[in-house]
């Protein structure tokens, strides 16, 4: 079986093709939008949706090609119905049903923090087995995810203010960095002193597993206004303490959801996944606690259409039976879908 999966959630528009029989992605490609959104500092909804619209048709012309298939040797199509940004969840949704009717082919609305929650599998290693834990961060999201099987989701903990990738485009921002902050931040904090600031680990002692980053960001706009005019030291000392500021709270939440659930297993993906502060400390992590953790390859962290194709491969396998019934939903809950 061959599934096409479309992605165009928010600023990437990207098509891949998986197949069952090798359980790899035999044809993929992504098209990003940083660059037209940069100069405006962030992702503009209306611009980002004429953009997929533009590049999709030709996108999938080049991913047919590339996997040497035509329309005929798909059996089937999977999207990214939700969340995300209502006008370029459309094109995707809407192209795919129009390519669904067109082609014979059945259409398997995906959610997209579901095509996060199993983008390790693309590695062509086998998935951990239930029930693991998994935390989900990136610009928009940052959750801990109690996963049970697939469509059995518990989402034990999440921000309840900016999410972890907005706090590091904010603190970019701050730092006069360009947009996307995190990758930014990152470079920046590679000759900074991860010593020089103490910036605060939000709700770090509060027994829950919830996250706030909004306090954060603020301890960081007054520390850079403290010590302004800023000099390109500085600049990388304060990139380096806010970078290492969330990644500790990232890993000692996700290390103590493991331990409160009695899970081993840890999955971490979304955008962030692929800070390389966070990965160290969280490998560190591990060894001293036992709870194994898993990582996506660095293509696979970001917005990518070869998640949604495994997804949609993996539900087809599962036997899930196709309505009809369904749209384009900015707002689709994770705890809403079925196994």
């Amino acid at each position: 079986m061959r599934i096409l999966g479309i992605e165009s959630s928010c600023d990437e528009t990207a098509v891949a093709i998986y197949d069952t029989s090798s359980n790899k992605i035999i044809a993929e490609s992504v098209a990003s939008q940083i660059e037209t959104h940069a100069k405006f500092g962030g992702v503009v909804p209306e611009v980002a949706s004429r953009e997929h619209l533009q590049i999709l048709p030709a996108l999938v012309d080049e991913v047919l090609t590339k996997g040497e298939c035509d329309w005929a040797d798909l059996d089937a199509i999977a999207v990214t119905a939700g969340p995300g940004l209502m006008g370029a969840l459309l094109v995707g949704v809407t192209y795919a049903r129009s390519a669904g009717l067109v082609n014979d082919l059945p259409v398997l609305p995906v959610h997209h923090m579901e095509g996060h929650l199993f983008a390790p599998g693309l590695s062509g290693e086998e998935l951990p087995a239930f029930p693991f834990m998994s935390l989900l961060v990136s610009g928009g999201h940052t959750l801990l995810i109690r996963v049970d099987g697939l469509g059995l989701y518990k989402v034990i903990g999440q921000t309840i203010d900016d999410a972890a990738g907005e706090c590091f485009d904010k603190t970019a921002r701050v730092l006069n960095l360009p947009y996307p902050g995190g990758p930014e931040i990152s470079k920046l904090a590679k000759t900074g002193d991860k010593t020089r600031f103490q910036f605060p680990r939000p709700m770090l002692n509060k027994k829950n597993h919830d996250f706030s980053f909004s306090g954060l960001k603020t301890a960081v706009m007054y520390a850079t206004k403290a010590n302004e005019p800023l000099d390109d030291q500085t600049r990388a000392d304060l990139a380096a303490c806010a970078e290492l500021a969330i990644a500790d709270v990232l890993v000692k939440k996700s290390m103590r959801a493991c331990q409160s659930e009695s899970i081993k297993t840890l999955i971490i993906a979304g955008g962030v996944a692929a800070n390389e502060t966070l990965r160290t400390l969280m490998q560190q992590a591990s060894e001293k606690s036992g709870v194994e953790v898993y990582v996506p390859d660095l293509k696979y962290c970001t917005d990518n259409a070869a998640m949604i194709a495994y997804v949609g491969a993996l539900r087809f396998k599962q036997g899930m039976e196709i309505s009809e019934d369904w749209d384009a939903n900015p707002r689709w809950k994770l705890e809403a879908l079925q196994p």
